[in-house]
């Protein structure tokens, strides 16, 4: 007997399960203790209410943000209560960050030349140990030329480690890495999208980069900042024009806290269940430049970078150069810029004229009208700008791997550099403001109906991609 379900018996299944699915994202949500924006939860629920079939299925896939939720006992002491005076300081150690160590020998790279000159003297003067993580690793000039020279340390008896997030080296176009591994290279890929580890998880990536040579050795040196390993980063190649990037390197004690991070991704996309935990390192002597690195991500108990941010721009008082691709915050950071502009910061915002994504250009036009209309400064630059950076007053300069978006703040594992007052903070000012005296000031005009719509339903879908 064929049985049928009358329409009263489909929206009565309808119901039960858009309930079941609610119930699901309210009780996983509960249990692991997932802190979101109210934006962000009132997205999934209506998400979920019209669309349940869908909602449930993309919730359990990457609906998770954190691996964790650790209670304030899982920060160690000796980082919750430094002896540094130092807002920034204090700030970074409450959220579980390393105490500030020293560096030395800072080079800013003045472009891509000198970028990709630093980066393979790095590998090259390497006699122990390399280790590099980067979001994208291209099969194109540059990232060739980068395994070429990873290849020629491997087989010198140099300990090569390569850690590529999953879906950035799928997004480039994965690069043919068995010449790397043959030559005695370790390879890793960071939650490959189709096998993940992450249960719910899927959605976080890997967007830390930073290059390591010799850590833990008298002559370590750090490769830093927001620089994939594909040419555009650098200096470009037949039919791809160069990006305005920002990157740094430099030695000291600063290293071996990286190194530190490192082992720590390393030790969790290989499988391992307690990877080691992140100890802080000697400050060293007060008067010699310190910095503090700001991790941020599904590992960390709290948004790490965002909370600085918010924090920097509260205690703004004369101003506050900001320089990212995408610029998509959230309604509490946009207020603290807005407010800070209308206190009298002089608050100046660096962006591409278009950027590589065409949605996030979209969805920025809200943002910048509301900081132009409060006082705030936006220009817009030539050619694609990838560059990521804050200074504030001439307290800070925090440069990295972070834009200014959802994804990055709140989803991405990113990793940025605080440096503290002195010549570092005036170099990286100096750099903006070579760049800010090449952009035009953007002028936004009032949106119409339709695109203050499509805007509004932009931020809306986008609140997880």
């Amino acid at each position: 007997m064929l049985f049928t379900l009358t329409p009263f018996d489909w929206w009565t299944l309808h119901g039960l399960v858009t309930v079941l699915a609610l119930l699901v994202y309210i009780i996983t949500s509960h249990v692991a203790r997932q802190r979101r924006q109210p934006a962000a939860a009132i997205a999934w629920v209506f998400f979920i209410l019209l669309m349940p079939y869908v909602a449930l299925p993309a919730y359990l896939s990457f609906g998770s943000r954190k691996r964790k939720r650790p209670g304030l006992h899982a920060v160690p002491h000796a980082l919750a209560a430094p002896g540094d005076g130092h807002w920034v300081t204090r700030t970074l150690c409450a959220l579980g960050q390393p105490a500030p160590a020293t560096y030395r020998d800072l080079n800013l790279h003045a472009d891509g030349r000198a970028a990709r000159e630093a980066l393979l003297a790095a590998i090259a003067q390497a006699r122990h140990r390399i280790e590099i993580a980067t979001f994208i690793l291209k099969d194109d000039l540059l990232g060739t030329e980068v395994i070429d020279a990873l290849c020629v340390q491997a087989r010198a008896g140099v300990r090569v480690r390569l850690l590529l997030d999953g879906l950035g080296s799928l997004m480039a176009g994965r690069p043919r890495l068995q010449r790397f591994t043959d030559a005695g290279g370790e390879l890793l890929l960071f939650v490959p999208p189709l096998h993940s580890p992450l249960k719910g998880r899927t959605n976080l990536r890997n967007h830390r980069k930073l290059v390591l040579a010799d850590a833990g050795h008298p002559q370590a040196r750090l490769w830093c900042g927001g620089r994939n390993l594909a040419a555009e980063y650098f200096e470009g190649q037949p039919g791809v024009p160069v990006w305005c990037d920002l990157s740094y390197d430099l030695r000291g004690a600063l290293v071996q806290q990286a190194s530190q991070l490192f082992e720590h991704d390393w030790a969790f996309a290989g499988g391992q269940a307690h990877p080691a935990a992140l100890l802080p390192t000697e400050p060293g002597h007060t008067q010699a430049a310190r910095a503090q690195w700001a991790a941020s991500g599904p590992d960390q108990a709290d948004d790490t970078v965002y909370a600085l941010l918010l924090t920097a721009v509260y205690r703004a008082r004369q101003s506050l150069s900001l320089v990212t691709p995408y610029f998509v915050p959230d309604p509490a950071l946009l207020m603290a810029l807005c407010l800070a502009a209308r206190r009298g910061v002089v608050v100046d915002l660096l962006l591409p004229a278009r950027s590589n994504h065409g949605l996030s250009d979209l969805a920025r036009n809200r943002a910048l009208r509301l900081l132009v209309q409060a006082g705030g400064r936006v220009w817009f630059c030539p050619g694609m700008l990838h560059a990521k950076l804050v200074i504030v007053d001439d307290e800070l300069a925090l440069a990295g791997s972070s834009n200014l978006d959802s994804r990055s703040l709140f989803l991405n594992y990113e990793l940025m550099l605080a440096f503290q007052p002195g010549e570092a903070v005036q170099r990286f000012q100096a750099w903006f403001d070579e760049h800010r005296a090449q952009a035009q000031p953007h002028h936004p005009r009032p949106a119409g109906l339709v695109r203050d719509v499509l805007e509004g339903m932009l931020l809306w879908t986008g609140f997880e991609l």
